[in-house]
């Protein structure tokens, strides 16, 4: 189970079961104070990490001679002033350099990671269920 706490004003720290917490807060328009990445942030850079991981293990596995590797990622938001205002797409653009490196492989393993492996995005598609409940202390 992840604890997510908060620390005042719009800081919160999340504690997932690897115990690496990460810290988040808004920006400072909305009370942040810049403990952290935004949530909407931090869930970019989630699903920019999983399909990341996926790629560089793959390419590695393809004995691909990678020196170096980002990835680039950025999401469209529906209009200011209309709430929740969700991501209406995202892009993520995998920018790869090595030696000799194979293009096919490149490609096939950004396709494994999105089709196949990147549970984040995985997550996404799937749009599952989210039940919230509450108490007082």
């Amino acid at each position: 189970m992840t604890t997510v706490t908060w620390h005042g004003g719009m800081h919160f720290e999340s504690v997932p079961p690897s115990g690496q917490s990460l810290h988040m807060d808004s920006y400072p328009d909305a009370g942040g104070e810049g403990h952290g990445p935004t949530p909407l942030e931090a869930f970019l850079s989630a699903l920019a990490a999983c399909t990341a991981m996926d790629v560089i293990s793959i390419l590695q596995k393809k004995q691909q001679k990678i020196t170096a590797y980002r990835i680039e990622i950025d999401g469209v938001r529906g209009p200011e002033g209309q709430f929740p205002r969700p991501y209406k797409s995202i892009s993520v653009k995998h920018i790869v350099s090595g030696e000799n490196v194979d293009p096919a492989a490149v490609a096939r393993s950004v396709q494994l990671s999105e089709e196949k492996y990147c549970a984040v995005l995985a997550t996404l598609r799937e749009s599952p269920p989210v039940h919230a409940e509450w108490e007082i202390v």
